[in-house]
């Protein structure tokens, strides 16, 4: 890979060649990150380029990816998601200007989908043919979804309060699946074990430092859907910490490469039932586990194992730290439901919920540009999708009930 100069520890600093297999550090088991050689990336291909490409995925950016070549590539079409002027919720906020990013359109409904496309072609590379991982849920689906269209086999721990939208994904797709009885740091322990056992690929994205180069093209789309001119802020919801840690990869190797003159400040929104990293940033503390505590199960994660990726995110950024409660993000599914025409799960939507909160609360100011990042559908989660939205209107098919119910509505 001529774009990719080394893998680094981000705790010692060592540096390893970054081998198909790299996961952590071996001097001090760091987590690792994915540094290139942005003189190279420059010589091959300027913002102009992108304008002529017709690959409407993330593989459209493979300069800035740490890929040998097509490869076993997944026959799904993962990224380049719909990227909308929330026209709005931007009025509605009273801010400059908004733009809402959908990544529950890719093809297992989540931003995920962008880390398992990169690992199915890592674990090509490494010559292995099965995949595991742990998840909450959407990094498992995504996982099997990927792998299906690419004939690996996948065996993937999810904690049992997954929801069944999310687990059903998974068996369609030819997954075997352990559901394990415990949170999600004993799945994740769980999923290591096995991997560590049978020598299968690990998908796990914050071992695996592969990863979060997929997701990081999440940055690269919004970038250039700008037309290059960066926005002010960019608001998604956190969990373990590999999507903003991603996030900010991938606008930093955009700025490195003279693709964008200037860099957003991040929200970080974490649910307040399990906000570990968040609390670390509000208190200038180390982080510390919590319970995981909120019906965002994407994002609940209490003992988050990308923490120090997330958090160097988060100040060098300069972001902004906002905590939302479950009912701001059922309040959010609804809002972004109603004046977007987006349907976003809880976890999805936190983003959203924190931007809300942030403009509301002075934390961030009105006069400036925003987009809030939504990470995945809301028909992952229908039980939450009707808390947020309530019940249809039960009627038996009389005429006069019928009538009096549009009367009740208001409709004449």
């Amino acid at each position: 890979m001529k774009n990719v100069i080394s893998a680094v520890c981000v705790e010692c600093g060592a540096e390893y060649e970054a081998t198909p297999n790299t996961t952590v550090c071996p001097k001090c088991g760091g987590i690792l990150d994915i540094k290139y050689d942005y003189n190279y990336i420059k010589s091959q291909v300027t913002p102009e380029d992108m304008a002529d490409r017709h690959e409407n995925s993330m593989w459209r950016y493979q300069e800035f990816l740490p890929v040998e070549g097509i490869g076993k590539r997944p026959k799904l079409r993962v990224g380049w998601s719909p990227f909308y002027h929330a026209v709005h919720l931007e009025e509605m906020l009273g801010v400059d200007k908004l733009y809402v990013k959908d990544d529950g359109i890719n093809p297992t409904a989540s931003l995920k989908d962008r880390a398992s496309a990169m690992a199915v072609v890592k674990a090509e590379e490494a010559e292995v043919d099965t995949i595991c991982c742990s998840s909450t849920g959407n990094a498992a689906s995504s996982l099997a979804g990927n792998s299906a269209a690419a004939g690996f086999k996948t065996f993937i721990f999810v904690p049992s309060r997954a929801p069944k939208g999310k687990v059903s994904q998974l068996l369609n797709f030819g997954a075997t699946v352990m559901s394990v009885e415990g949170s999600y740091e004993e799945t994740f322990n769980m999923s290591a074990l096995a991997i560590e056992r049978y020598g299968w690929y690990n998908r796990n994205a914050a071992i695996n430092p592969y990863l979060m180069e997929g997701k990081k093209t999440v940055a690269l789309e919004i970038a250039e859907q700008l037309g290059w001119k960066m926005t002010d802020y960019v608001a998604l919801s956190v969990g373990d910490g590999c999507t903003i840690a991603g996030v900010w990869k991938g606008f930093k190797d955009l700025y490195a490469a003279g693709f964008i003159d200037k860099l957003p400040r991040l929200i970080s929104v974490q649910a307040e039932g399990c906000c570990p990293l968040n609390k670390a940033i509000a208190e200038d503390k180390p982080w510390k586990p919590m319970e995981e505590n909120t019906i965002a199960d994407s994002i609940a994660v209490g003992v988050p194992r990308n923490a120090t990726k997330a958090l160097n995110a988060i100040r060098e950024s300069n972001g902004v730290v906002v905590n939302v409660s479950d009912q701001e993000i059922l309040d959010a599914m609804k809002l972004l439901g109603r004046t977007c025409g987006v349907f976003g799960e809880p976890a999805g939507v936190a983003g959203t919920a924190g931007l809300k909160k942030a403009v509301e609360q002075g934390l961030v100011p009105k006069n400036a540009t925003y987009v809030s990042i939504v990470t995945g559908n809301g028909l992952k989660d229908v039980v939450n999708a009707i808390k947020a939205a309530g019940e249809p209107i039960s009627l038996k098919p009389e005429p006069e009930r019928l009538l009096k119910v549009f009367k009740e509505l208001g409709v004449e």
